[in-house]
């Protein structure tokens, strides 16, 4: 066997079809551009039809088959008309990625129910509810991955975590409970937990140059993530390799969760 031959065996997303949702800016769209790079079909779910547009017509100058869906994932209406299309226009995904996310930071006692009811909808509802919409048919064709997109906030509290933190504690536990219940039928089911990464959602705390500075400095790697550090483990997860690794919060972090 050549090493071509070999590696594909193990990674290759050649034939297979992804669902990724915030798959239009931050770690989703890199994540997206991994998984259609290493041979899948790709599919974009977020809510804003013009950064979707452009981000497919991005990757597939890049050389990647992607696609685009505009559905709001904190609405659960319209989460659900998004999948339908999807199996309409692509059939069901093989892969399924939940990256979109909130993160409103308000300190706790100033929280509203209005906030924390958007984070969970957003965050951990549409996980959920996408994860039934599609799990069951992965696990029928004997073959799936399901990746969560969790947070450092899953096990620790900085930053204001609030409804953040806890609805991605709830995704890891929601990783665990999925895998239990799919993983016998050939779905592997993990989440990925970035460190301290430039993305839409960290701009108002990569604005303060000392902060930035400190995270770096409490990493391992001495340094903050960048989008690629996660094109490795996202291809890996979702692949013919991962098919033991199930039920996992793989953190990709500089080593910042165990200092």
């Amino acid at each position: 066997m050549t090493a071509a031959r070999y590696l594909d065996a193990l990674f290759s997303l050649a034939g297979r079809t992804a669902l990724v949702t915030g798959g239009s800016s931050g770690i989703g769209r890199a994540v997206a551009e991994a998984l259609g790079r290493a041979g899948a079909e790709v599919v974009l779910l977020a809510r804003r039809a013009e950064p979707l547009r452009s981000t497919a017509a991005e990757l597939s100058a890049a050389g990647c088959t992607a696609h685009w869906i505009a559905a709001d994932v904190g609405d659960r209406d319209a989460l659900g008309r998004g999948a339908d299309e999807m199996v309409r226009r692509h059939g069901e995904p093989d892969i399924l990625v939940n990256a979109a996310g909130v993160n409103p930071r308000p300190p706790m006692d100033e929280l509203t129910t209005a906030d924390w009811d958007r984070t969970m909808a957003v965050n951990l509802d549409a996980p959920f509810l996408l994860g039934q919409r599609f799990g069951p048919g992965m696990a029928a064709r004997g073959w799936g991955r399901i990746l969560h997109i969790a947070s450092q906030q899953a096990i620790r509290a900085f930053g204001n975590s609030g409804a953040y933190g806890v609805s991605k504690a709830g995704l890891a536990a929601l990783t665990r409970s999925q895998a239990e219940s799919w993983s016998r039928h050939g779905v592997s089911v993990n989440a990925l937990a970035p460190g301290f990464v430039r993305t839409p959602l960290n701009e108002a705390v990569f604005a303060d140059p000392d902060r930035t500075e400190a995270m770096a400095r409490r990493t391992m790697a001495g340094r903050n993530g960048e989008l690629a550090d996660f094109a490795g483990a996202a291809v890996f997860l979702t692949g013919p390799g991962a098919a033991y690794v199930t039920g996992q919060t793989v953190f990709v972090d500089g080593g910042f969760s165990v200092t």
